[in-house]
């Protein structure tokens, strides 16, 4: 995934910051990692990297503990967090499908973040809403029953949202301030 532009120093300041605060020894890798996913919401390679010398040892160790704990995200979230749940409730109601279908909306595959960082995709054991199958969390709210025409409407409702908040970043043009007028 491509950097976003400060986001670097963003990273190397965040590892910086987080190895002077902890003794840089190799019990303390997985407490590091953890600090530093907290602050960036994720594990970039660069940041591993920096671990990595930082604690002395080979970038592989840093990449390899990173990769078996299931607690380590190695994808930037999405401003959109969807997670799909496919525990047995949830699968037997169809919620392989419904993976899909979030698939083909974003153009994503599960574990993914769209280019646009805009949109993540997650697929969890169990959400505890089993009664609801299939289950969707789309950014911390439970949607129950998720078929694929509902996929298609929470994206729709997503992207709405999405564009609404992009008119309101956008800069009013064509109009002037009191000081240009005079």
């Amino acid at each position: 995934m491509q950097l976003l532009e400060g986001e670097k120093e963003l990273i190397l300041a965040c590892v910086d910051e987080v190895l002077s605060n902890n003794s840089k020894n190799r019990e303390n890798l997985i407490p590091i990692l953890q600090k530093v996913q907290v602050r960036l919401g994720y594990l970039p390679p660069l940041a591993m990297e920096k671990i990595a010398e930082g604690i002395k040892v080979p970038p592989a160790d840093v990449y390899g503990l990173a990769t078996f704990y299931n607690q380590f995200r190695l994808n930037p979230p999405g401003k959109h967090q969807v997670k799909v749940c496919l525990g047995t409730a949830c699968y037997m109601a169809g919620g392989d499908i419904t993976l899909e279908s979030f698939e083909r909306r974003m153009k994503i595959k599960e574990s993914e973040t769209s280019p646009d960082r805009l949109y993540s995709l997650e697929r969890v054991a169990c959400v505890g809403c089993c009664t609801m199958a299939p289950v969707v969390v789309v950014d911390e709210e439970v949607e129950g029953k998720v078929t694929p025409t509902r996929v298609d409407g929470i994206m729709l409702a997503l992207n709405e949202e999405n564009d609404k908040s992009n008119l309101e970043q956008e800069p009013e043009q064509g109009r002037m301030d009191s000081d240009e007028l005079k």
